[in-house]
């Protein structure tokens, strides 16, 4: 059972309904039928996956999806989709339609999501699970930075983005993309952007461009880090004001914590020269400093 997601049927369904896209909800749908292909072959699966998809939209990827692995758990937020997509996916016995909003806040996954997935992995006695979505640009950021302080994070993520957002998860130091997100992303996986795609691609048409990246988690490197919420945290403080010097940075960011001598003498440790920027320093380099400040304030956060 397919459907092929074109103007003409999104165009239709919508006016059956009485509804239009929600600029609010990020809704642009993925109308090249071979784009969503490469999508899901990028996403390397197989029968012993269980799949998240965030923005089950019309129910035209999870069809794809639902061909390939045990199980899809697909979120929407727009209570008409999710009835759309309902419809349209009512012979389709392995997957698990769920109406929320995927974010509880900006810095937490729903709880009853992630319980669905690791529910339906247990069930169906799954090797992994694995995100996969056209993601709605609005929860695209801290879904994906949020998935990786779960303990269980995803094997995988391959998703269409925003182009910007997908330069910053690959970006190397010393480049206008490269910060925060970069090096939370990078210090616990691989990321590749597979096809640039242009607005055409999608109705309603975007004003950006948009990329699908693949996100592969690396278990060595994760398990390099004692500590991912104080290295998340980290991160973003040391990025939080990108043209300031690296000794002003961390001075504000530990002031009730530690004197500016102190943190002088934890950045001389490292090696680090105080006068550089937080985007001139490598992944190893950065790491390094949050270790050391870890050792002084093992308590400390945002």
């Amino acid at each position: 059972m397919t459907h092929n997601q074109t103007i003409s049927f999104l165009t239709r369904r919508f006016r059956e309904i009485g509804i239009r896209p929600m600029t609010r909800h990020g809704q642009n749908f993925l109308i090249d039928a071979n784009l969503q292909q490469l999508l899901v072959n990028r996403a390397n699966l197989d029968f012993k996956d269980v799949v998240l998809e965030v923005g089950t939209g019309t129910g035209s990827l999870t069809l794809l999806l639902a061909d390939r692995v045990t199980a899809v758990v697909s979120v929407e937020i727009d209570r008409h989709l999710h009835e759309l997509a309902r419809d349209e996916l009512e012979d389709c016995h392995n997957v698990y339609l769920l109406q929320y909003d995927v974010l509880a806040s900006k810095n937490r996954i729903e709880s009853r999501v992630m319980e669905a997935v690791q529910r339906t992995v247990v069930e169906k006695q799954a090797r992994h699970w694995k995100l996969v979505a056209n993601l709605p640009f609005n929860v695209a950021t801290p879904l994906i930075s949020n998935l990786l302080l779960v303990d269980d994070a995803p094997r995988s993520m391959t998703v269409t983005i925003q182009r910007e957002l997908a330069d910053r998860i690959v970006a190397k130091p010393s480049t206008k993309d490269y910060g925060a997100l970069s090096v939370w992303i990078q210090s616990q996986c691989t990321a590749e952007i597979v096809r640039q795609l242009p607005p055409s691609v999608f109705w309603p048409r975007p004003k950006v461009e948009s990329a699908i990246i693949h996100i592969e988690r690396d278990d060595h490197r994760r398990d390099a880090i004692p500590d991912r919420r104080y290295w998340h945290d980290f991160a973003r403080a040391l990025f939080f004001h990108r043209r300031k010097y690296l000794r002003t940075v961390l001075q504000s960011a530990f002031k009730r914590r530690l004197t500016k001598e102190e943190v002088g003498q934890v950045i001389q440790q490292c090696h680090v020269v105080p006068t550089v920027r937080g985007e001139q320093l490598s992944l190893e380099q950065v790491f390094t400093l949050c270790e050391a400040f870890r050792l002084r304030v093992p308590e400390w956060s945002l």
